[in-house]
C-alpha cells in the first residue's frame, strides 16, 4: 500500500505518545524518524508497480504475485504491536537500527532473489523490519517533542509520508522501466543507510522507565499464524483452482488460530498485546471496522489499478506510477483542512461522507481498461476517491485518539494502523481473480472487484454512522 493514507493513520501512534524531553538535534531526530518511515512507506506502492515485470521475470502466476505483497503486509500487521513493546524494553533506537538493517538486507535479498519463492521469503523479512522500525520511529518523534513542536514536527512527519506517496512510485516505474524491477529494492539502501547512521549519532536510546510488562509473544505467534491461514486460504480459494480441501483447511486454521488470540489476549488483560478492554468503546469499534473495510478497499485499488493499466491498457511502468500522483497531493493539501473542520463538527460526518465520496470514485474506475483516455477515465475517479480519502484521514487519526481513556491512547493508535493493514492484507489475498485474469477477462474482473471495494466503503460509512461518537474535540 502506498504511504499517503498510512502516514495520517500512522500520526495517531505519535500523538498518543507522552511529553518528551528536550533534546539536542530535534531536526535531525526528525529527519531520522523521517526516512526510516519512508521506507515502509515507499517500498508497498513501489512495488506494486513493478508486479507485472516481477511476474514475466520470475514466471510467476497470479497467487506468487499476491504472495509478493502479501508476505510483507503480514508480518507489518501481525506484528507492529509487538515491535512497538520491544522498543520500549530494549531502546527505541536499537529496535529502530536494527529493524532498518533487517529491511535493508532483506531488500538486498530481494534484489537478488533467483525464484519468486526466495523473493517471497525476503518479503517477509521485510515486512518484519518495517514492523520493527515503523512503531519505534513513531515512538521516537512522539518523545522528542512536545507542545506545539509535536504538532508540527508530526505535520511534517506525514507531509513527507505523502511527498514519498508522490514520487515513490513514479520513481519505481521509471527504475523498472530502465533497469529493471530489481532496482526498486536497492533504492532502499541508502534511504536505510541515512537513518542508520543518524540514528546511531543524534537519537537518544531509552528503555521506557514504566514497570516491565512481560512481552507477548503467545499473542505475536496466533495472531502471525491466525493471519498467514487467512491470506493462505483467501488466496488460493480466490484463484484459478477455487476453494480445495487445502485452502479451506488452510482457512479454518487461520481461523482457530484467530480466535487462540482472541483468548489470549483476554486472559493477558491490559499486559496484552492489543487489549480487548479497547473494545469496550462502542466508537473504537466503529472505527476499527471504518478502516479495516476503507484501507482494505484502497490496498486492493493499489494494486490492482497499476496492474491493469499495464496489462491492459498498455501503460508503461513510469506512466502506470504516475497515474496515481494526485492521490498523495490532493491529501495532502485537504487532510489539514477536514482535520480542522472535523474539529468544529465532530468526527461523524466526515468519516460518512468521505467513504460514500470514495465509493463513488470505486464506481467511476469501472471505466477504466482497454483504450481510453487518462484525462477522462483515471483521473476523474482518482481525483474523486482522493477527495474522499482526504476528507477521512485526518478525521479518523483524531477520533482514535478521543475515543479511549488516555492510559489506552498508544494501544488504541497502534491497533488502528494493524487494522489499516490487515485490510490491505485482506483485499490483496481476493484479488487472485483480477491477477489471474488477461484480455477482456481482466476487464470484467477489474470491475467487478471496484464494485466490491465500492460495498466496503459503503459499509465502512456506515459503521461510522451508527457506531462513532460525535465529540466535538481538537487534539492538543
Amino acid at each position: 500500500m502506498g504511504s499517503f493514507g498510512h502516514a495520517a493513520c500512522d500520526s495517531a501512534a505519535a500523538l498518543a505518545r507522552p511529553d518528551g524531553r528536550k533534546v539536542a538535534h530535534p531536526r535531525l531526530v526528525l529527519l531520522t524518524t523521517i526516512l526510516a518511515s519512508s521506507l515502509a512507506f515507499v517500498d508497498g506502492s513501489v512495488v506494486n508497480v513493478g508486479l507485472p515485470a516481477i511476474g514475466r521475470t520470475l514466471q510467476g502466476d497470479a497467487s506468487a504475485l499476491q504472495w509478493v505483497v502479501n508476505a510483507y503486509l503480514l508480518p507489518v500487521s501481525a506484528l507492529l504491536l509487538l515491535g512497538g513493546a520491544l522498543g520500549d524494553r530494549f531502546g527505541r533506537r536499537r529496535m529502530l537500527i536494527a529493524g532498518t538493517a533487517l529491511f535493508a538486507l532483506a531488500s538486498i535479498a530481494c534484489a537478488l532473489a533467483p525464484t519468486l519463492a526466495t523473493l517471497i521469503l525476503a518479503r517477509i523479512v521485510q515486512g518484519t523490519g518495517a514492523a520493527m522500525l515503523m512503531p519505534n520511529s513513531l515512538a521516537i518523534l512522539g518523545s522528542a517533542f512536545s507542545g506545539e513542536a509535536r504538532g508540527r514536527a508530526i505535520g511534517t512527519w506525514a507531509a513527507a509520508g505523502s511527498a514519498a506517496g508522490a514520487v515513490g512510485p513514479v520513481l519505481g516505474g521509471w527504475l523498472i522501466d530502465t533497469s529493471g524491477w530489481r532496482s526498486i529494492f536497492l533504492l532502499n539502501l541508502p534511504i536505510a543507510a541515512a537513518a542508520m547512521a543518524l540514528a546511531w549519532f543524534y537519537v537518544r536510546d531509552e528503555a521506557d522507565d514504566g514497570p516491565r510488562i512481560p512481552l507477548d509473544l503467545a499473542g505475536a505467534l496466533t495472531a502471525t499464524g491466525g493471519l498467514a491461514g487467512l491470506t493462505w486460504g483467501l488466496t488460493a480459494g480466490s484463484g484459478r483452482e477455487g476453494w480445495t480441501a487445502s485452502s479451506v483447511a488452510a482457512l479454518v486454521a487461520g481461523i482457530v488460530l484467530s480466535l487462540a488470540f482472541v483468548f489470549i489476549e483476554r486472559r493477558r488483560g491490559d499486559k496484552a498485546m492489543a487489549p480487548l478492554a479497547l473494545f469496550g468503546s462502542k466508537s473504537f469499534v466503529g472505527l476499527t471496522l471504518l478502516t479495516l473495510l476503507l484501507y482494505g478497499a484502497l490496498g486492493g485499488l493499489l494494486v490492482m489499478v497499476p496492474f491493469v493499466l499495464i496489462e491492459r491498457a498498455g501503460y508503461s511502468a513510469t506512466a502506470a506510477g504516475a497515474a496515481l500522483l494526485p492521490f498523495p497531493i490532493l491529501i495532502a493539501l485537504v487532510s489539514p483542512v477536514m482535520g480542522s473542520l472535523a474539529g468544529k463538527l465532530g468526527p461523524r460526518l466526515p468519516l460518512t461522507l468521505g467513504p460514500l465520496i470514495v465509493a463513488a470514485g470505486f464506481l467511476l474506475a469501472m471505466r477504466i481498461g482497454e483504450g481510453g483516455d487518462y484525462w477522462t477515465t483515471v483521473l476523474p475517479a482518482v481525483l474523486v476517491m482522493s477527495i474522499g480519502m482526504a476528507g477521512a484521514v485526518a478525521p479518523l487519526t483524531t477520533a482514535v485518539l478521543t475515543s479511549v481513556d488516555a492510559h489506552h491512547q498508544g494501544s488504541a493508535s497502534g491497533l488502528n494502523s494493524a487494522a489499516a493493514r490487515t485490510g490491505g492484507l485482506v483485499a490483496t489475498a481476493l484479488l487472485g481473480g483480477v491477477l489471474a485474469a488477461r484480455g477482456a477477462a481482466l476487464t470484467e474482473a477489474f470491475r467487478l472487484a471496484a464494485m466490491v471495494g465500492a460495498a466496503a466503503c459503503l459499509g465502512a460509512a456506515i459503521a461510522a454512522f451508527a457506531l462513532v461518537a460525535n465529540r466535538k474535540t481538537r487534539p492538543k
